[in-house]
């Protein structure tokens, strides 16, 4: 599982020009599902994502997470973020498919609000053609993966 995380001042999803969902101050993550991903995954994410230390504290930068200071989270599924080239063409093949990867992002948004504040994480439509705009704060942009279940088992970046 992969996520694209950014700081933001405020972020928002629109379908079609209307609002789906906004947020003020906080991270917008862009998600992607591979074909093997399980929940071992969402659980890596949704710890790392709420633990991340991306803000300031009394001008010292990367004190806080969002968690720390209550703030929102817009999540939005993206599976472009597994993609390979085949020439100039992108392949999204290592992507899960649709009914199982939205079962999964689900999960994944079920666990940010239980693990966290479920008024705080809003989300864009999955599988719809979403305009996403954000007003991205530093900017501060942070790749995440969740190990391979191998890693992970022996005990690797936990």
């Amino acid at each position: 599982m992969r996520a694209v995380i950014q700081r933001v001042k405020a972020a928002k999803v629109t379908v079609m020009d209307e609002l789906v969902s906004s947020i003020g101050p906080g991270l917008c993550v862009l998600v992607g599902i591979k074909a093997s991903d399980t929940a071992k995954d969402v659980e890596y994410l949704v710890r790392k994502i709420l633990a991340l230390r991306l803000f300031e504290e009394e001008g010292k930068r990367w004190q806080k997470s969002v968690k720390d200071l209550n703030l929102e989270l817009l999540c939005v599924s993206q599976f472009t973020l597994y993609h390979r080239l085949k020439g100039n063409k992108p392949d999204f093949s290592a992507a899960m498919k649709g009914e199982e990867a939205q079962q999964l992002y689900n999960h994944f948004l079920d666990r940010l609000g239980q693990s966290y504040d479920s008024n705080k994480i809003k989300d864009g439509k999955f599988g719809a053609y979403m305009q996403v705009h954000i007003e991205n704060d530093g900017p501060v942009t942070i790749n995440l993966e969740s190990p391979d279940q191998k890693q992970s088992d022996e005990g690797v970046d936990k």
